[in-house]
């Protein structure tokens, strides 16, 4: 009796190039939507940072002037975010500082996003606010209440 050998075919398992093309661009165009909105996620969060700085600012100023009588016309570095050898801190975005021009009745502060970093390019400028509450965004390529507001 004569023995034959049967021979099986063995498939190799894995992708093919067309579909491995395909998830890379499925991933290159889900990446392309998602990285602007995180960043803009982001840069509004160092928003609501400074907006808070200058509502600590604010406050600062309100109980000065109700201790002395007139607004002081400068700030303590750790409310301009500033450290002690006079540089600014890190981890912060913005600069808070009063605006020229203050008087012992009046004040104007602002939040001045720092140069060069991750937000000097902000769409949203430099946004003040002065001891009556008014607030106002100067620099903003966009209306302030989008900005600002959220």
């Amino acid at each position: 009796m004569k023995m034959h050998k049967k021979y099986t075919l063995s498939w190799q398992r894995g992708f093919t190039l067309i579909e491995v093309m395909i998830v890379v661009a499925v991933v290159a165009i889900l990446s392309a939507i998602a990285l602007p909105s995180y960043q803009e996620y982001i840069r509004r969060g160092h928003r609501a940072d400074a907006r808070a700085g200058l509502l600590q600012a604010a406050q600062w100023m309100e109980r000065a002037a109700t201790a002395g009588g007139n607004y002081p016309t400068q700030l303590p570095k750790s409310l301009q975010w500033k450290l002690a050898d006079d540089t600014s801190d890190p981890q912060k975005r913005y600069n808070i500082e009063l605006a020229s021009g203050n008087t012992a009745s009046a004040f104007t502060l602002r939040a001045i996003p720092k140069s060069p970093g991750p937000q000097a390019g902000d769409k949203c400028g430099t946004y003040t606010l002065t001891n009556t509450g008014v607030r106002d965004v100067t620099g903003a390529s966009s209306d302030a209440a989008s900005c600002w507001g959220k």
